[in-house]
């Protein structure tokens, strides 16, 4: 086995596997193309891409043998295949080749992330955006966290803060069972109430009770504004809202969500508002968080 990086290692062996099995060096090539150079690798587990091995040549070659071969060369015991993010419930269609346990844990900016990786979604580009959470809460503040899922936002709260609670909302039950494992094993479940179901139907206990409300929900969070804005305290706070913008007119996805937000609440005003690019998200498009603080108008 090569001894340089990962990729080159994977390459080489699978150059040397397919050497054995008698592959034409024509089509040899072309499958050397297709050979994943990127993947996520954490606890004992790589991620490659969902594109990844999917050409028709690949169908007579590879066997437990060949996903064996891969996980050598990459130095893990587990292996899966990534998959689209479907349904209103954001499921993951992650697919195991090797191993048959899909519970996994990420640690990240000092907190534990367990979750099952073909139950649940969990996003390495937004790691920004979790140690932002955890960064600009202060002492003493109550949120509201409409879309959990597994912790994302919630865990960095509550183990970088000393705040008073968070009232945490999800509807996907893996992801609940993931919240729940994920508050005890970093041992922030004290101060975390778990709302299970439609958050349009599960916060009216939350009227008037939130410094900060966090919209973590792609493409648009726009049927839960109405929700965001009943929980706020009556003096107002700061509302987090996650949506998709054109790459050159990131000013229209904030004067909108602006406008609509003044609509279902004329008591508040828009104070102080700020754009936060989390990533690409398509050509032409970009994954934003705006940050907008409202106030009562009397």
């Amino acid at each position: 086995m090569s001894r340089g990086n990962p990729g080159s290692r994977l390459r080489e062996n699978i150059h040397s596997l397919l050497k054995l099995k008698g592959i034409d060096d024509e089509i040899l090539v072309k499958l050397l193309d297709d050979v994943p150079r990127r993947w996520e690798r954490f606890d004992d587990v790589a991620i490659i891409p969902s594109s990844s091995f999917r050409m028709v040549e690949w169908e007579s070659i590879i066997d437990n043998e060949f996903w064996i071969k891969v996980c050598q060369s990459l130095n893990v015991d587990r292996l899966a295949r990534s998959g689209e993010i479907i349904g209103e419930k954001r499921e993951s269609t992650v697919e195991m080749l090797v191993g048959n346990n899909d519970w996994v844990i990420r640690k990240e900016n000092g907190i534990k992330y367990g979750y099952n990786i073909t139950q649940c979604m969990f996003s390495s580009g937004n790691i920004n955006e979790r140690r932002r959470m955890g960064e600009i809460v202060t002492e003493n503040e109550i949120v509201v966290d409409l879309f959990c899922g597994i912790g994302y936002y919630t865990l960095p709260i509550l183990v970088k803060n000393n705040l008073v609670h968070v009232y945490s909302c999800e509807w996907n039950t893996n992801a609940i069972n993931a919240l729940r494992f994920n508050l005890e094993n970093n041992n922030v479940y004290r101060k975390c109430t778990i709302l299970e179901g439609d958050n349009r139907e599960t916060t009216d206990e939350l009227g008037n009770k939130a410094d900060r409300v966090l919209l973590g929900l792609l493409p648009t969070a726009e049927d839960s504004y109405n929700v965001a804005l009943k929980c706020m305290k009556e003096k107002g706070g700061v509302l987090h809202i996650h949506g998709l913008a054109p790459s050159n007119n990131h000013q229209e996805f904030l004067s909108e969500t602006t406008e609509k937000l003044l609509k279902i609440n004329l008591n508040y005003k828009i104070i102080n508002s700020k754009i936060n690019k989390i990533k690409s998200y398509a050509p032409h498009w970009d994954h934003l968080v705006l940050d907008i603080e409202i106030e009562n108008n009397s």
